[in-house]
C-alpha cells in the first residue's frame, strides 16, 4: 500500500517525547506561534504557514487520514513551519502544551454536534475556554468560525469566566476549507465568526504524568482471572484476557476513563525469574495516570486473588 504522505518529519509523536513540547527543539527557533485545532485538510494552515514565513504553525487533527493528507500538503509547499500533533485535543492542551504558548489559536468549522444529547462532545465549553486562555500570550486572541448558527450562540454562551471578550460577526465565505467549499455548494452564503481577545489571564497549570507502578506477583491463572471493572471518580474497562502459553505472556485489554482522556491500551503479564511481571505493554503509547494506576491495581488484586483460590 502506498502511503499518502511524502515525509513524516512535521509529526510530532507528542505521547513518545518529554513533556510539554520543547518548541525551539522541534523548529530550531523560537518564533511566534500560531495553532489550529482540528485542521481537516490542511488548507488554512498550510496556506497560513506559506504567507507567514516568520511564525510557527501547529496543528492538532483527531483523524490519522486528515493528518496523512496534511503532511502530503505540507511536503508539496516545501514549507517547514508546521509541525502537527495526531490525537484529542483536550488532552493535549493538558499535558503537552506549556502555559502561554500561543499568539493565536483558531478553528474552523468544529464539528457542531447539533443533537443534544452530543452536546457534550462540543468543543468551545466554558472549560476549555479557560484552557485555551492560559495556553495563549497576553495578548493573544481565539478565531472560532462555523456554519452552525445555534452552535455559534452555544459557543457564546460559554464566555463567562473564561477571560476572554468576544467580538461576534456573520462574513462571507473567506477561507477555502474543505467544510467552507461543502456548504457553499448546498447553497450557504452567510458564515459566523466568533473572535475572543484575551484580557484576563486564567491559570490552568499543565497536568503532568503520575509515576507508575508495576507490580510482580507468584501466580497467573488466566483461566481463573475475575477482572473488576471500576465505576467511580476514574473509570476502567476490562475487555478481553489473552494468553500464550508457549511464552508465558497474558495480556489484558482495558479502557481507562478519566477527566479528559480516555485511553486504550494493553496491560502485559509476564513471566519473569523474580515472579509474575504486571505493566503497561510496550508501545501502547499510554500516559502515566491515576487511571492507568487504578487498572494495574485492579489487575494485580484479581491476580493475587486467582492465586489464594488455588
Amino acid at each position: 500500500m502506498r502511503a499518502t504522505y511524502l515525509s513524516l518529519r512535521p509529526l510530532v509523536l507528542w505521547l513518545q517525547v518529554e513533556r510539554p513540547l520543547d518548541w525551539l527543539a522541534l523548529f530550531g527557533r523560537d518564533a511566534p506561534r500560531e495553532l489550529e485545532i482540528g485542521f481537516g485538510n490542511g488548507d488554512y494552515l498550510v496556506a497560513r504557514a506559506r504567507q507567514h514565513p516568520e511564525r510557527d504553525f501547529i496543528g492538532i487533527e483527531i483523524e490519522w487520514e486528515s493528518v496523512q493528507r496534511t503532511l502530503r500538503r505540507i511536503a508539496q509547499a516545501g514549507v517547514k513551519n508546521i509541525r502537527l500533533l495526531l490525537g484529542d485535543a483536550t488532552p493535549i492542551l493538558y499535558r503537552a502544551i506549556a502555559p502561554e504558548s500561543f499568539i493565536r489559536i483558531y478553528s474552523l468549522f468544529p464539528c457542531p454536534w447539533p443533537k443534544k444529547r452530543h452536546h457534550k462532545y462540543r468543543l468551545f465549553s466554558q472549560r476549555f475556554l479557560q484552557l485555551l486562555n492560559s495556553r495563549l500570550l497576553s495578548d493573544g486572541e481565539v478565531q472560532v468560525v462555523t456554519d452552525h448558527e445555534e452552535y455559534f450562540g452555544w459557543v457564546l454562551s460559554q464566555i463567562t469566566d473564561t477571560g476572554f471578550t468576544a467580538f461576534a460577526r456573520t462574513l462571507p465565505p473567506s477561507f477555502g476549507t474543505k467544510y467552507e467549499r461543502k456548504w457553499l455548494a448546498s447553497g450557504q452564503q452567510v458564515f459566523y465568526e466568533l473572535t475572543l481577545r484575551r484580557v484576563e489571564p486564567v491559570a490552568v497549570p499543565l497536568k503532568e504524568d503520575v509515576p507508575m507502578e508495576t507490580y510482580r506477583v507468584p501466580h497467573f491463572d488466566p483461566d481463573h482471572l475475575s477482572l473488576q471493572d471500576v465505576a467511580e471518580e476514574v473509570h476502567v474497562h476490562f475487555k478481553e484476557v489473552l494468553y500464550d502459553p508457549r511464552r508465558q505472556i497474558g495480556m489484558v485489554r482495558v479502557v481507562v476513563v478519566e477527566d479528559d482522556l480516555t485511553q486504550h491500551f494493553w496491560i502485559e503479564i509476564v513471566h519473569t525469574p523474580q515472579g509474575w511481571h504486571i505493566r503497561p505493554a510496550p508501545g501502547c503509547g499510554v500516559i502515566p495516570t491515576v487511571g492507568v494506576q487504578r487498572a494495574l491495581d485492579q489487575v494485580r488484586d484479581a491476580c493475587l486473588e486467582a492465586g489464594n483460590r488455588d
